[in-house]
């Protein structure tokens, strides 16, 4: 029995990629040292045994927030402050732009960073984009004369459904939306009236999408930036709000949705709740590996979680992946690169070890 496994995506950058853009190099000076960096991901991905593989977001060299919109003539450098518990690095500081003047559009698809990646890949390759309901947040609150937000939404769900489409036309094995900003809505507005409307905008996107295409596109929460509404750094209750953000998770209509759970506290309350709220017709992707700690887990462990997770989801309709991206911001030192491509392996090879007891089970 095969259990797919998928990364979520993003890897640590080398420091020779690092220390080049924050010399500022231009994109012509970056493009030789990016195209070696998305060759050496690549390849290191697929030596992990992987059977789908991506460019590791070594091309977003911003972050995975706002890169549709860097350098738009319209937007403004002092927009929505994206939380650094976001980032691995607490000190660091990322900001959205903000939109100035109409009309929204996207700057840059994801399917640039796909053809990149398959100059290099010989398995099927898969994409990560932002939310549009990520990208709303670059709208002001105190409105643009001239450009409702109502306008601005429908350019904005224009430009989401393009960027799919368009990673979809050019071959991508799976398109995953990150729906990062998740977390922060439950933080900013507890009555759960903010993080109903992004679910809503969400939809609107993905009902442009046949039941077909939605089978090819996942949603993606990551318990990096949750944080209890007082600021505390309490992991336990920070974990919590994860799980009790999963109901609202399933309400979007991917096809498949990728959670944490091997840094959840309480693995099984996770597992109870996707269960519970899971669509049929989803796919659950549930995390075996842990991102936020260096400790490169065993195969025997991964498959454990996954026989765990069999219990309650069955093994049908179950995938592995790891909780979160390994570096979401370009600068992230929370992890190295060898120990990430480590995670992988094991989640891979684990991966293949809970099928085969599956399968000899049944």
């Amino acid at each position: 029995m095969m259990i797919p496994t998928e990364a979520i995506g993003s890897i640590p950058r080398p420091p020779e990629l690092v220390a080049a853009v924050r010399a500022g190099l231009d994109a012509r000076a970056l493009a030789p040292l990016l195209d070696e960096t998305v060759r050496a991901t690549v390849a290191a991905l697929e030596a992990t045994g992987a059977p789908v593989v991506c460019d590791g977001e070594q091309g977003k060299l911003e972050n995975f927030w706002s890169y549709p919109v860097h350098g738009a003539p319209n937007a403004a450098p002092d927009g929505f402050r994206i939380p650094a518990k976001l980032s691995s690095n607490d000190d660091a500081r990322h900001r959205m732009p903000r939109l100035a003047s109409g009309p929204f559009r996207y700057q840059c698809y994801a399917d640039s960073f796909l053809a990149a990646a398959r100059r290099h890949a010989t398995r099927p390759l898969k994409q990560a984009v932002i939310s549009p309901s990520a990208l709303s947040l670059m709208y002001p609150p105190d409105g643009i004369p001239g450009y409702p937000r109502e306008q601005f939404l429908e350019h904005l769900v224009h430009e989401h459904e393009t960027e799919i489409r368009r990673c979809l036309a050019a071959g991508a094995h799976k398109v995953q939306v990150d729906f990062a900003e998740g977390p922060l809505a439950m933080r900013l507005d507890p009555s759960g009236a903010l993080l109903a409307s992004f679910v809503h905008l969400n939809n609107l996107a993905l009902r442009r999408f046949s039941s077909a295409e939605r089978a090819l596109i996942g949603l993606h929460v990551s318990p990096l930036g949750i944080q209890p509404p007082g600021g505390a750094d309490s992991t336990q209750e920070g974990e919590a709000d994860y799980a009790e953000l999963l109901p609202a998770l399933f309400e979007i209509r991917a096809g498949s949705v990728y959670i944490a759970m091997a840094g959840q506290p309480d693995p099984e309350r996770v597992l109870r709740i996707a269960r519970d709220y899971a669509r049929p017709e989803q796919r659950v992707f549930v995390g075996v590996t842990n991102p936020a700690d260096p400790q490169v887990e065993s195969a025997r462990q991964v498959a454990d979680r996954l026989l765990l997770a069999a219990e309650y989801l069955g093994p049908e309709r179950l995938g592995s992946t790891d909780d979160s991206g390994f570096a979401p911001f370009y600068d992230d030192t929370r992890i190295s690169r060898e120990t990430a491509f480590a995670k992988i392996r094991a989640r891979v090879e684990g991966s293949v070890l809970a099928g085969s007891i599956l399968e000899r089970a049944a």
